[in-house]
Parts: C-alpha cells; structure tokens; sequence
C-alpha cells in the first residue's frame, strides 16, 4: 500500500511539475509573440516612445523585413526605379502588393516618390538618405546569397 501512494504521489508531482514547466514556456512564447509584434509595429512605438524597450534587429526587419522589400531596394539602387520596371523584375509580384509595399517603404521614409507633370504621368522612385543606410545591409544579404547559392548548386 505505501509502495503504491509512493508511486501516486510522484506521479502526480512530476505531472504537476510538468504542466508548469509547460505554463512558463507558453507563457514565455506569448509573451515573445506579442513583444515583437508591438516592436514591429511602428505607430506604436512613435505614439509610446518611453514604453518599450523595442529590440533593433524587430525595429529593421520592420522596416525592410517581408519578401519582397529587400528585392525592391536592391532593384531601385540598381536603377531599376519606374513601377512598370519593377514589377517586370520582381517575378511573381502582383500590382497590388508591389504598390502596398512601396507606399510602406516610402511612409517609412526609405524612398521618395516624384511625379512628374507629364501625360502620361510618370512616377519614379528614390532611395532617401536613410534609404541609402541600408545599402551595406542589402548589399550583405546579396553577398551572402551568391555564396551559399553557390554552395549548393
């Protein structure tokens, strides 16, 4: 009989052990998720500035983060700055998400857009000064691509 309590007893310890083990860990996890999604966004951090401590590497990937806004970086430093141009280079990326992200990458003061008085009018795309700080970071990501592209090929 005491063998047995002995047993049940442990057992109920190491579950009790376990579930709050696992408590801590999603707690944890949640508490991440919801950490990094207030970083990412921007208008939080502009309204609060006091309240966070926001992390810089969350703070750039909000910037520049996503699938397509280090391609359309690359392609406006290499020249490539008319929309029709761009979309032709960015293979798979439709009109509407080609402007959602430009218009993002503009109001986050990377690029400047310039209309021209024209008919048709043509629209053309810069990389601002802050733009142009993020160079040495897309030049990087291009480096390390070649080389492990490279590797696996």
């Amino acid at each position: 009989m005491f063998l047995f309590f002995d047993f049940e007893y442990k057992y109920f310890t190491f579950v009790l052990f376990r579930q709050v083990v696992i408590f801590i860990l999603y707690s944890i996890k949640i508490h991440t998720n919801i950490d990094n999604q207030l970083y990412m966004n921007k208008n939080f951090i502009e309204k609060n500035p006091d309240t966070l401590d926001p992390c810089p590497v969350t703070y750039c990937m909000g910037m520049i983060g996503g699938k397509w806004k280090p391609i359309i970086l690359f392609l406006i430093s290499k020249g490539a700055n008319r929309f029709g141009i761009l979309q032709r280079g960015i293979e798979g990326i439709s009109k509407q998400m080609l402007t959602k992200q430009l218009r993002e990458l503009e109001s986050d003061g990377i690029l400047e857009r310039i209309i021209y008085p024209e008919i048709p009018p043509r629209v053309e795309y810069f990389v601002t000064e802050k733009g142009k700080s993020l160079y040495p970071i897309i030049d990087r990501m291009r480096l390390w691509g070649e080389e492990h592209l490279r590797a696996t090929t």
